[in-house]
């Protein structure tokens, strides 16, 4: 490895691809922690007994199980195989990181504003407790707390919204149905809905990793608060289709199960104020400057 090393723990996911080819375009020798051999591969059997490879500069986890893959049924299972991917492979890697004799200089972890409470009312920043009451909340305080490492390593925790993009996430899954003019907003739509765009949080994680002051939590969302409805209204633009079909709430309550609908049907009002302290600029402040960038059939090249 060499001195601008990152070990990606989840290198192969909708993040982590994008992280790996933002990291690669600067000059980094990337790594992928992932189940499936490849040349640029690494296996968390590896990680555990081996330990971090020689000369990593910067580590990162954003593995985990997708959620919101609606091919899953919401079993007990499944919901412990959501919290273990998390939770496992970020022992794993502070644990390595912690066992290292030549130290990372930066451990970022990417959770979720699934940190904060669902609310209409509340409005959250960094700063903000997190309430450990329903599933997602309490997932991501045990998530956090496995990531203890030990000085001088910094921990940065990236509280991600929806992340925003052609290729996966929320926009994969409904993409076609926008496309098609069957969009709607989800109940009321009057739930808030915390979102970044794709190069956003790279370029966010990228920054924490460059920046040897960036330290804690950070809220990865964009500054600009919008609802689920304006949401809607911006996306169908972008495509320029109608999107006048509701879902309603029930019918996402039975189909995916209260506890995971809820990511959808409800929301948070979550401000990024340390990631404005720190200077950060996002490229996609605006969701409808987010949404034209995505808002195509067939693919683009990036920027």
């Amino acid at each position: 490895m060499t001195a601008k090393s990152v070990i990606i723990g989840g290198g192969t996911g909708f993040i982590g691809k994008h992280l790996g080819e933002l990291l690669s375009s600067k000059g980094y020798d990337i790594m992928n922690v992932a189940r499936m051999p490849a040349s640029k591969n690494i296996s968390w059997s590896t990680i555990e007994a081996s330990g971090l490879p020689k000369d990593t500069s910067a580590v990162v986890n954003c593995a985990g199980q997708q959620f919101m893959d609606f091919t899953k049924s919401w079993t007990p299972g499944f919901k412990q195989n959501v919290q273990n991917s998390r939770i496992y492979t970020t022992k794993a890697l502070a644990t390595a990181i912690n066992k290292a004799q030549d130290k990372p200089k930066v451990f970022v972890l990417v959770t979720g504003v699934g940190a904060y409470e669902p609310s209409n009312v509340n409005k959250y920043d960094e700063s903000s407790p997190t309430t450990g009451t329903d599933f997602f909340s309490r997932l991501v305080v045990e998530w956090e707390k496995a990531a203890q490492v030990d000085p001088p390593v910094r921990l940065v925790i990236i509280r991600s919204g929806a992340v925003l993009g052609r290729w996966g996430g929320m926009i994969k899954n409904m993409f076609l149905p926008f496309f098609l003019g069957f969009g709607g907003p989800i109940g009321d739509g009057k739930q808030y809905l915390p979102w970044i765009h794709i190069d956003d949080l790279t370029r966010l994680i990228n920054f924490a990793i460059e920046n040897e002051n960036v330290k804690g939590v950070l809220n990865g969302v964009s500054p600009n608060v919008i609802t689920n409805e304006e949401f809607t209204k911006s996306f169908a633009k972008a495509l320029g289709r109608p999107a006048f079909i509701p879902v309603p709430e029930a019918i996402l309550n039975f189909a995916l199960h209260p506890e995971r609908a809820m990511i959808m049907t409800k929301g948070q009002h979550v401000i990024p104020k340390r990631v404005l302290e720190y200077g950060f600029k996002y490229r996609y402040e605006n969701i409808n400057d987010a949404c034209k960038e995505f808002a195509h059939l067939f693919p683009k090249k990036n920027v």
